[in-house]
């Protein structure tokens, strides 16, 4: 969905460096500390040297940079510069340093980050589209903009649009829920300098929500969401497009080369000419099509996970009948069956996002000869089934939902037959739903977790939606 309306050198290459990182100092009590980490298919590895005489190395383990949240994992052994962390689990990113005692105070080595690799499995996109059913969105978050970040800092506006930041407990109540996957919208260029390389920081907070939903067991993908709009389908706009793109997901796509085939990266979200919802135009979609191609090709240049992971293409404006129109074609890609499409559904407008609009029924039972009722839902994802599914091509439903309208229909009975009955007729048909969730749980809002606590806001409509992609 569209919104509502040097130092950084060193701190890019400690996120974009693909295993082992660069030595992390840290001095006190005329002692200096280095520490280096890197991770392999079995564990992590931890070197260390130390200059002048400390005593009392305890190596620590957290998984943010903050060295007050971590804990103790071993105590170095005396005349040790190595260590071997066998209970790293695969595809998570850790952040290590090392405690010491020197001149009669303590102290501790810079922190040194790595992610012990994760398996990827000898599974095509089919295969894995079949576990994620169904899926959920932690919308409006990382995607949210607000005022300008300032460089270096953890300044951020994922709480700006009136969210609470993301949690474990949060991703652990969304498992539980009964999801199975989760699509994590993030925006990248309100953190990136002027040369688009990505704030350290950024990185850091994007991965460990990344890391949130390993921890849950839930299937993550991320994207470059609408970010400012400077991804438009034009000629003029795709050679820098087109650069910026592939910067990007470089840096991505490095940062993430380790984890296991349980990310998924999305190149783009609702690519269009801003405000021309017409039917695409031969440039317009051949220039979209090309950003496919160049975030599949930057993303595989990265090498590790990254050669085989799952990557998800879009649709023209994500739109189904764009799909069958413009993206019938699939990117090229040097991995086979590793690639799925992605299409949206928010029809009728008038009565899934209009909130001026006094169309609340839904349904041939509740509004006959209303628009886009199930015949249509039936149509449109039958649609992808024959032109996708059906030739081998799995596809996500990446977003859908509609909001609720308590002034016409306070129990929500049109709203919770919508959510159920789009579920069904996309996940029936071999197309995982994933719920749009914008975190707001008022009136014309579509939210059904609240994001502070966990706490399910509508367990009827959440027990609808995932019996909903249960029932075959």
């Amino acid at each position: 969905m569209r919104p509502w309306l040097t130092n950084a050198v060193l701190a890019m290459a400690l996120c974009t460096a693909p295993l082992a990182q660069a030595q992390n100092c840290g001095s006190g009590g005329g002692v200096k500390v280095c520490l280096s980490a890197s991770g392999t298919g079995s564990d992590v590895r931890l070197e260390w040297t130390v200059e002048g005489a400390a005593g009392g190395l305890q190596l620590y383990r957290g998984t943010d940079s903050n060295p007050e949240g971590g804990s103790q994992i071993a105590l170095a052994e005396q005349g040790a510069t190595s260590y071997v962390d066998r209970s790293a689990i695969p595809g998570t990113a850790y952040w290590y340093w090392i405690k010491f005692r020197a001149g009669g105070g303590s102290y501790q080595s810079g922190a040194a980050h790595a992610v012990r690799v994760g398996a990827m499995r000898d599974i095509s996109s089919m295969q894995l589209s079949a576990q994620m059913a169904p899926g959920w969105n932690l919308g409006n978050a990382l995607e949210a903009s607000g005022p300008a970040y300032v460089w270096g800092s953890h300044g951020f506006n994922e709480a700006g649009w009136g969210n609470a930041k993301a949690t474990q407990a949060l991703f652990n109540a969304i498992k539980a829920a009964g999801f199975r996957s989760v699509r994590i919208p993030v925006s990248w260029k309100q953190y990136a300098d002027a040369d688009d390389n990505i704030s350290p920081q950024w990185m850091e907070r994007v991965t460990e929500v990344v890391n949130y939903a390993h921890q849950a067991g839930l299937v993550a993908m991320i994207n470059i969401h609408w970010d400012g709009g400077w991804m438009q389908p034009t000629y003029a706009a795709q050679p820098a497009a087109n650069a910026r793109l592939a910067r990007f997901w470089t840096q991505i796509a490095n940062n993430f080369r380790n984890h296991d085939d349980t990310l998924l990266f999305a190149g783009s979200n609702e690519v269009m000419v801003d405000g021309d919802y017409s039917p695409p135009t031969a440039e317009y979609c051949e220039v979209q099509k090309g950003f496919n191609q160049a975030f599949i090709s930057a993303v595989r240049a990265t090498g590790g996970n990254n050669a085989s992971r799952h990557l998800v293409v879009q649709a023209f404006n994500t739109n189904i009948d764009h799909a069958i129109s413009c993206n019938a074609a699939m990117p090229s890609d040097r991995a086979a069956q590793r690639m799925l499409m992605e299409v949206h559904y928010y029809d009728p407008y008038s009565f899934a996002l209009d909130e001026k609009s006094a169309s609340w029924k839904w349904g041939k039972a509740a509004n006959p000869d209303g628009p886009g009722n199930e015949a249509h839902a039936d149509a449109q994802f039958q649609k992808m089934k024959n032109g996708f599914i059906d030739k081998g091509v799995p596809v996500l439903l990446g977003e859908y939902g509609a909001i609720r309208r308590e002034e016409y229909d306070p129990s929500g009975v049109n709203r919770k037959y919508w959510d159920q009955y789009i579920t069904r007729a996309a996940w029936s048909r071999g197309i995982v739903p994933m719920y749009w969730d914008n975190g707001y749980a008022g009136n014309h809002q579509m939210g059904l977790f609240d994001r502070a606590s966990g706490r399910q806001a509508f367990p009827d409509v959440i027990s609808a939606i995932v019996d909903a992609a249960r029932a075959q």
